[in-house]
């Protein structure tokens, strides 16, 4: 994935330039940095309303460590865990440690969801450890480590101070299953007993940004490699169209999305399908409300493309693993009345924002946009469809779509 390893370059980039700038910092100042956290958060987190209580947790725990920052390491430890009290999957450090928690859905290969008092698999991202491992949706995670689930994900929270209640508990089901970057994952399942899988830090291979596979009935599915922040996808995509027969019916897959991107290359993508420009999804900015008192909502549109066009039939398949902009296509499609099924998505929220500290220039980032279907549905509760047959979709007569 080359947008992944520029991101890491740039990332090592910014973090020598970091070093150099910082290296006249005193405690004060990494505190004081510290201190900026929650009053970022309390001033820009668009879903603060989700959070107990509605505000921006704290513990004696979390104080304590915030008191104690005294350098880079000590305020990036506190950043994760401010971060992480969001229980909120689109909320991230720009940097990291080797041995920090796999981000997920990016680096996740399972999906846990809390079902019925039971951790349950949701989902196995096809291809990686734990599906060659032989794990399937409805296995049901018992331990990570050798500790019952319960007493882990209690423990992952009480190490800040908190509690596991509400969204947290399945989040930190998926964070554990996740596992830590630089080793691997002992987990155990009611039915499949101890396994051990590798990270999905190791191993991961180049890919090309999209790849083509021709289906019966000269069909095409498009599929995109996790690349929707790829300077080149807009290339790739677009030459791919350009070598398509006109009326030939395109599915585009986006199952592997999870690491998000830029809305350029969504509306480039979706401006294939469209003779005029099209509302597509609706931004809401919480935090001016907050200042101001004045709400402010806009709907971004989709235009046309000069010399691109497909006027053959699209349809649009999405998965666990379709997260971020992939879930922003993914509405987008539906409100241009294309067709759109799979399982439930990531369900990601919002707009990510970045924020830089004063003094360190640490990077947090969190969601500060709201995002909506043009309908006005909640664009992380969205679930399309089963997807019907292929003779359905063939008579134009799709039996559902998300929206």
């Amino acid at each position: 994935m080359r947008w992944m390893k520029a991101m890491a370059m740039g990332a090592a980039l910014v973090a020598a330039g970091a070093t150099a700038q910082t290296a006249t910092l005193t405690p004060a100042d990494y505190r004081a940095d510290a201190g900026e956290i929650a009053d970022l958060i309390k001033a820009n987190y668009a879903y603060l309303d989700d959070l107990p209580g509605g505000v921006v947790p704290t513990s004696p725990a979390l104080v304590a460590e915030r008191d104690a920052v005294h350098d880079r390491d000590s305020l990036l430890r506190y950043a994760e865990d401010m971060i992480t009290t969001l229980a909120d999957h689109h909320a991230l450090t720009g940097s990291s440690f080797k041995d920090d928690w796999a981000i997920v859905p990016s680096y996740a290969d399972l999906w846990i969801v809390r079902r019925d008092g039971d951790y349950v698999v949701d989902a196995v991202k096809p291809g990686t450890p734990a599906a060659l491992a032989g794990i399937v949706a409805g296995d049901r995670l018992v331990a990570v480590d050798g500790v019952a689930i319960d007493a882990a994900v209690a423990a992952f929270w009480a190490r800040l101070g908190l509690r596991a209640i509400g969204e947290r508990a399945p989040f930190a089901a998926r964070v554990l299953a996740a596992g830590r970057r630089d080793r691997p994952r002992r987990l155990s399942f009611a039915r499949a007993g101890v396994v051990t899988l590798a990270s999905l830090y190791a191993g991961q291979h180049e890919r090309p940004p999209i790849s083509v596979v021709p289906e019966a009935k000269g069909a095409v599915t498009v599929v995109f490699n996790n690349a929707l922040g790829d300077d080149g996808t807009i290339a790739a995509f677009d030459a791919a169209m350009a070598r398509i027969a006109p009326r030939a019916r395109v599915t585009i897959d986006l199952t592997d999305t999870p690491s998000g991107g830029t809305t350029s290359i969504a509306r480039a993508v979706m401006g294939w399908f469209v003779t005029r420009p099209m509302a597509y999804q609706v931004h809401n900015l919480p935090s001016e409300e907050r200042e101001t008192g004045i709400a402010r909502q806009w709907i971004e549109q989709v235009l046309p493309r000069a010399g691109k066009y497909h006027p053959g039939p699209v349809s649009v398949r999405v998965g666990r693993w379709t997260g971020s902009l992939g879930e922003g296509m993914a509405i987008g499609f539906a409100a241009l009345g294309k067709p759109v099924c799979g399982t439930a998505m990531a369900g990601l929220k919002g707009a990510v924002y970045d924020f830089d500290l004063t003094h360190s220039r640490l990077r947090v980032k969190f969601p500060a946009e709201r995002l909506y279907t043009v309908a006005g549905r909640a664009r992380e509760k969205v679930v399309p469809g089963t997807c019907p047959p292929l003779s359905h979709w063939e008579r134009g007569k799709p039996r559902s779509s998300a929206g």
